[in-house]
């Protein structure tokens, strides 16, 4: 992917090299500083939630949300496995408030545990929820339509919780229907 992508930037600096070479290093320079302040505000963002995930964490509200989503949870991911579950609780509740990077490590320790338990369909489950990934905030959506100067920045909110739903619903609904039965 790297490759294409040097490809195609390589391509278009020598057709904007002999197209208009006065303004290519305005250009570049311009496209450098947008670059910047974009990734600047999402610096800013990350650190903000995960700040409040950190401060959810020690406050134990985290642990208070996964054991209120646990009985559902439970039953979604066909396990018995308190502590995997509840991993999978948290990072679902993490990523359903559009905590950026937050979700990773208690997926990653989830999945862990369900396949040392050897529970392929909870495993799958929660890759594919979190590929689908119910957004109830798009915090990170949000941040980056405000730093691109957008008048209305939340705006996004409905159609994302709308499409995120859908996708999330049906991606469970198929990862359940196609299930090995054992």
């Amino acid at each position: 992917m790297n490759v294409i992508f040097a490809a195609v930037f390589l391509a278009a600096a020598v057709i904007f090299l002999f197209t208009d070479p006065e303004g290519f290093l305005p250009a570049m320079l311009a496209g450098g500083e947008k670059a910047a302040t974009v990734s600047l505000a999402l610096l800013a963002s990350y650190c903000v939630w995960l700040g409040f995930f950190k401060v959810m964490e020690q406050s134990g509200l985290s642990e208070k949300l996964a054991r209120g989503m646990y009985p559902a949870a439970r039953r979604l991911f066909g396990s018995d496995d308190r502590q995997a579950v509840s991993l999978a609780c948290q990072n679902l509740a993490a990523n359903m408030l559009g905590l950026p990077g937050a979700p990773t490590p208690p997926g990653i320790a989830a999945t862990k545990k369900f396949l040392a338990a050897r529970n392929d369909y909870a495993a799958d489950m929660l890759f594919v929820l979190n590929a689908t990934s119910l957004q109830l905030l798009p915090t990170t959506v949000i941040a980056l339509r405000a730093a691109a100067g957008s008048a209305s920045p939340a705006d996004i909110f409905l159609p994302t919780l709308l499409a995120t739903l859908l996708s999330t619903l049906l991606g469970a609904l198929l990862v359940f229907l196609t299930r090995r039965r054992t």
